[in-house]
């Protein structure tokens, strides 16, 4: 791999910054205003809060009407932050217009002021991203671009990164062309999400469609506009598409070694959502995990339990394994509660009564009816069954049948139907002679 960096065209490009540092900031005027400008940021810092406390109560006044109250945390996330750039870039304006009437140097000034404006209109309009990570990048990106065109440095930067570069036989890797891939790369993939967002909710709005169709169409939409991205980028860039052969190679590659559970799971996730075995909202239960399914992604499926936990279960799992679910083909589900009685009790009544009690709330089926079951004889009960049906249990079984359970013990007590405790009879043969040491 060959070098072509140029030193001495470096060293030359060194010396020019610290020439033009030495000619435009390391002077007195400049320094003075340079003091002035960092003075004013402190005292903006400093007022921010009560500034931002002042925006609030005119923001909760009479004014702007319903409009205000309407978009009030809109607006709240949009201006609070500017607080601070603001009253910043009212200082410099303020020294950079007594400066030009006195007519002192107001170099620094006015780069300031253009500095700050930049500032404000990028964070201004970068409200619109609302994925903070991205709106923090672009915002750096932006300002810093703008920041070294505004002060003259943006060509010399652009010269000395595209002196940093290495061949690659006829391939040239400069710092210029990574940066210039990463920034389209970054625009071609937000415009593809954003893209992929709006077709996803569109499908949403499909009635037609059903969940497991909606999450693959939205799936199979997001790669592909993601690879158009990718492929657009590159080639926006001079990027040579051919090289993506030997990608594709050490793709293959990877896959072979290390990467089958990643692309078993992928295929997984796909089969799941064309057979609709599962679906965002079944009710399953799999490895002792029991949940409605919460979403399906392209490697796991998220399981939420009745305890809030969320389980990651990867798709390859729920191909290979025995899966209940609990409304595939329809939403009814049995529940069976068993209990016993005191032999000694009226067992037509207590049946009846057993079936009283679960006909007695909303979400019990009339249909199947509630049906109460003799299971057996038991060594101290007569051991019965009461079989339920609901057809909602994303709402929970555990609550139903408590309360069911704690319905029967009322009827019960009221009508005198007693459940029996442990009953043991003890036989004794023979006498039994007691030695008593003396």
């Amino acid at each position: 791999m060959e070098q072509f960096i140029d030193f001495p065209l470096i060293r030359q490009l060194a010396s020019d910054i610290l020439a033009w540092t030495q000619a435009h900031i390391l002077v007195i005027p400049n320094l003075m205003q340079i003091t002035l400008v960092i003075l004013a940021y402190v005292l903006a810092r400093t007022i921010e809060s009560r500034l931002q406390l002042i925006l609030g109560k005119v923001l909760d006044g009479s004014w702007g009407g319903d409009w205000v109250k309407r978009y009030r945390s809109q607006l709240d996330v949009m201006l609070m932050p500017l607080v601070m750039p603001m009253s910043w870039l009212m200082m410099v304006g303020t020294a950079q217009l007594a400066a030009r009437q006195l007519s002192w140097p107001g170099a620094i000034f006015e780069i300031g002021v253009s500095l700050l404006t930049a500032w404000v209109i990028i964070r201004l309009v970068l409200n619109f991203i609302v994925d903070p990570w991205w709106s923090r990048a672009v915002a750096i990106s932006v300002w810093t671009v703008a920041a070294l065109d505004i002060v003259g440095l943006l060509d010399p930067t652009l010269a000395f990164m595209d002196l940093l570069a290495v061949n690659m036989g006829d391939f040239r890797l400069s710092l210029l062309g990574v940066a210039k891939t990463l920034f389209a790369l970054i625009a071609f993939l937000w415009l593809a999400n954003a893209a992929a967002r709006l077709v996803e909710r569109r499908l949403r709005a499909l009635p037609h469609l059903t969940p497991s169709l909606q999450v693959l169409f939205g799936k199979l939409i997001r790669v592909l506009f993601i690879a158009i991205a990718i492929l657009v980028a590159m080639n926006s860039v001079g990027v040579d598409l051919t090289a993506l052969t030997v990608f594709s190679g050490a793709l293959g590659l990877g896959v072979g070694l290390g990467l089958q559970k990643v692309v078993a799971n992928l295929f997984s996730g796909i089969i799941l959502l064309l057979d609709r075995s599962v679906k965002p909202g079944d009710v399953i239960a799999i490895n002792n995990t029991y949940g409605w399914i919460n979403s399906i992604g392209a490697r796991y499926v998220s399981v939420v339990t009745r305890d809030g936990i969320e389980h990651l279960i990867p798709n390859e799992e729920l191909i290979n394994l025995p899966v209940e679910n609990w409304s595939h083909s329809n939403n009814n589900v049995r529940l069976r509660l068993p209990f016993g009685v005191s032999y000694e009790c009226d067992l037509h009544q207590a049946i009846e009564l057993a079936i009283e009690a679960a006909s007695s709330f909303d979400r019990i089926l009339k249909a199947p009816q509630p049906q109460c079951l003799v299971k057996s004889y038991g060594e101290s009960s007569v051991d019965l069954e009461l079989r339920v049906w609901i057809n909602d249990a994303a709402k929970g079984v555990s609550n139903i049948k408590s309360q069911i359970y704690l319905k029967v013990w009322d009827l019960y007590q009221e009508n005198g139907v007693h459940f029996p405790y442990a009953q043991r009879d003890l036989h004794i043969r023979g006498p039994i002679k007691v030695e008593i040491d003396r």
